[in-house]
């Protein structure tokens, strides 16, 4: 009878240079551990030295620079080439956002153009967020097994030429068209973009660079309809697009000569060698565009979509109906009076920009000190004041002052501009956290952020002039504030558990594929074992004799 205790492992070695290890449990039973050579134990150990964990290891050293191991990496590119490559990304993630607003004080004229109303224009900018929820799930992968450079200059190119379609549109089908067609080029920038930061910058470091990345890419959306407004005016609507397709062919000569390949190691070097069959079945393995979607199973990132989906339903519901909301409110008779109002959330980026990555940085390194080690999910701490009781505050006062027509002028300003400073508090503790907490498949994960994201802006954007004449500017705000306050509710919720739900999902893919090669292995020793059983009843089987919850 085993009396249930353990004792020491005991070993020898054998003539071949492998060794056996018998472990004893009680005093009958005796285990003989599969043989492993010494070479085998020594490649083993060398392995093992680089698997890092999801909480990074710190070394100390005489600097108060936080240091993490393998950190040598980000040290490639000198610190003003970083900038240099901050600065045209931030161009570029300027480009799609601001066409997905600029649009917006030239609803009327487009309208005229195509004999439609506003609400059927309106649905273009709809049909544009989809776009740019739709193609992170390409982009994204193809920047993993390609390079971020490649993707950026293609696209860059791509994005120009659709500009020029969009302007040359004749109808309204082809301006619906080229109109998506510019969207699914324009996001790969704000994706790839994002991961390129990731590639150069530390985690200690990435939040003061996304903060200037996404500086670009909400100031556009909030300067887009100023210079529209002003544009049209004077001109056509056409020389909005105009004025975009020489932007986006100036940044795409910027990418060609200024955009180095960033990437730590190219998946493609993976296919060389490989027949055609083999190269087609692993390139569409890994750019499965469902490969984005596939990572909402951990709770962690779907949380933190949601969060970011509530930030950008929050804007586009903000900057949308402004000129349908607010021209009447104050009675406004042109463009460009209604385009000054976006000057007030613009400038709330501006400042955000100067401050809040900062702030998400100080964030992470207080917690470093606090616990002794960098947790991912400490980051997202940064910006739960901020999105859970200044903007739904802020928020509220917008909708029922508009609403109820009190405070003039200079309330709904003030809070539009305060609403633009909090969402740069946000923004970069999110975005970051996509980085953080899956480094080898950023792309992917900051991809599927972004899919979730612009669905969401292209729901806000459809249902919010219908909305606002069914239920009033103050109830449809009223609304937005409470998604606002449940999406930090689950960020908080987050940052406690978050760890431990991608540690469940990842232990339960272990325990598949181990119970997938248990079977195989079983079904080689004996083939007539699983016989007259279906897949199904097999992986059940299989998962109850090895305990494993499938």
């Amino acid at each position: 009878m085993s009396t249930g205790r353990r004792e020491q492992g005991t070993g020898e070695h054998k003539p071949d240079g492998t060794k056996t290890t018998d472990i004893e449990i009680g005093q009958q039973e005796k285990i003989e551990l599969p043989t492993i050579s010494a070479a085998a134990e020594e490649a083993i150990a060398a392995d093992l030295e680089h698997i890092k964990s999801h909480v990074s290891q710190i070394i100390e050293t005489e600097s108060p620079t936080f240091r993490e191991v393998g950190d040598e990496i980000y040290d490639r590119l000198p610190n003003h080439w970083k900038v240099i490559i901050t600065c045209i990304l931030s161009l570029c993630g300027f480009l799609a956002p601001m066409s997905s607003t600029m649009v917006l004080p030239a609803l009327p004229n487009v309208a005229d153009t195509f004999n439609c109303s506003g609400s059927i224009v309106n649905l273009s900018n709809a049909l544009y967020l989809i776009g740019m929820g739709l193609s992170p799930m390409f982009w994204g992968p193809i920047g993993q097994v390609y390079g971020r450079r490649w993707v950026c200059v293609t696209c860059g190119w791509l994005f120009t030429a659709f500009s020029v379609g969009t302007a040359l549109s004749p109808d309204l089908t082809s301006f619906f068209v080229f109109r998506m067609f510019t969207a699914f080029q324009g996001t790969a920038f704000l994706i790839v973009g994002a991961s390129c930061l990731g590639d150069i910058y530390r985690p200690t470091e990435r939040g003061t660079a996304y903060s200037w990345f996404l500086g670009g890419a909400l100031i556009g959306p909030a300067f887009g309809p100023l210079l529209a407004g002003v544009i049209i005016t004077y001109r056509s609507w056409r020389d909005i697009f105009w004025l975009q397709s020489s932007l986006a062919g100036s940044a795409s000569v910027l990418l060609i000569l200024l955009l180095p390949e960033t990437i730590h190691s190219k998946r493609s070097v993976e296919l060389k060698g490989l027949n055609k069959r083999d190269y087609a079945y692993k390139l569409w393995q890994w750019t499965n565009p469902f490969r984005v979607i596939r990572l909402y199973r951990y709770l962690n990132l779907l949380s933190a979509g949601i969060a970011s989906s509530a930030l950008v339903w929050n804007m586009y519901s903000l900057l949308t109906p402004i000129r349908y909301v607010l021209n009447p409110r104050f009675h406004l008779t042109s463009p460009m009076q209604a385009g000054l109002f976006y000057i007030a959330p613009g400038c709330g980026y501006l400042a955000g920009t100067l401050f809040g990555g900062r702030w998400a940085d100080y964030t992470v390194k207080k917690y470093i000190r606090k616990h002794g080690k960098r947790i991912p999910e400490d980051r997202l701490r940064a910006c739960l004041p901020f999105m859970g009781i200044v903007m739904p505050a802020c928020m509220l006062v917008y909708g029922w002052s508009v609403e109820k027509k009190v405070g003039g002028v200079p309330l709904p300003v003030i809070m539009m501009f305060i609403q633009g400073v909090a969402q740069l508090f946000c923004f970069p503790s999110i975005n970051t956290y996509c980085v953080d907490v899956m480094q080898q498949r950023s792309g992917e994960v900051v991809a599927g952020n972004y899919v979730i994201r612009y669905l969401f802006a292209a729901s806000g954007t459809a249902v919010v002039l219908p909305a606002t004449d069914k239920i009033g500017v103050g109830w449809f705000s009223t609304i937005s504030a409470g998604f606002l306050v449940v999406a930090t509710l689950l960020l908080y919720a987050t940052s406690l558990w978050g760890r431990s739900w991608a540690d469940r999902v990842d232990e339960k893919k272990v325990a598949r594929k181990a119970s997938e090669e248990s079977f195989s292995h079983s079904s080689r020793q004996n083939p007539t074992h699983h016989s007259g059983r279906n897949n199904k009843q097999i992986a059940k089987v299989t998962a109850q004799e090895l305990k494993v919850d499938v």
